[in-house]
């Protein structure tokens, strides 16, 4: 039975490598797949998935406007059976798109599995995780440890000087050099102000000289 499936985590925990693999595992069984990623995030150019560890895919790139559900349908007349589809960064899913992601799995009976950040660098949650939470049939953490060695569960957006951003725009494109996984009370100690974070220095696959 198909499903919409949610895979949250903090930074830097391997979400984009995991829905490459699965990606991946479908193919070898000689299953179609449609991989979806934001047109915003075009860090590695626009509509590419792209791993820290150097794995990359092409993909379908969606803005905000986009109906995702006749994105799909599309898809499927041009090309055929379709077996899984896959959505990298779905935190910046909106409502409707979520929604239309439900219609996928139920009307069409294809399977979606959703990776993405479940809160931004305040704590507060993206639009789409909100409603991927409440309406995924499964949820599933992906971890992943702070500097402290505690699970990391929160994310933090850091200046060049490594002290926590307290405000700013919700959304804002950044790898390792902008923002930290940390631990709860790792969050909130640096949100306080008390000392700074060093950020990861290595660089996304595709900015390596």
């Amino acid at each position: 039975m198909a499903k919409l499936y949610f895979y949250y985590s903090a930074m830097n925990a391997g979400k984009t490598t995991t829905l490459l693999q699965s990606a991946h595992n479908y193919a070898e069984r000689g299953m179609r797949t449609f991989v979806l990623t934001p047109a915003l995030d075009d860090r590695a150019g626009r509509g590419v998935v792209a791993s820290r560890i150097g794995l990359s895919s092409q993909a379908t790139a969606f803005s905000r406007d986009d109906d995702l559900e006749r994105c799909v349908r599309h898809d499927i007349d041009e090309h055929g059976p379709l077996h899984c589809v896959l959505v990298d960064e779905a935190q910046f899913l909106t409502k409707a798109q979520v929604w239309q992601l439900t219609e996928i799995v139920d009307a069409l009976r294809v399977p979606v599995l959703c990776y993405g950040l479940r809160t931004d660098f305040r704590g507060e949650l993206f639009e789409g995780s909100q409603y991927l939470l409440a309406w995924a049939d499964e949820i599933d953490e992906i971890k992943t440890i702070c500097h402290t060695g505690k699970k990391a569960t929160m994310t933090v957006r850091v200046d060049e000087q490594g002290r926590a951003v307290q405000d700013g725009p919700q959304v804002e494109i950044g790898g390792n050099e902008r923002y930290v996984s940390v631990s709860r009370a790792q969050f909130k100690k640096v949100m306080r102000g008390e000392g700074t974070i060093e950020p990861m220095q290595v660089p996304f696959p595709f900015d390596a000289a």
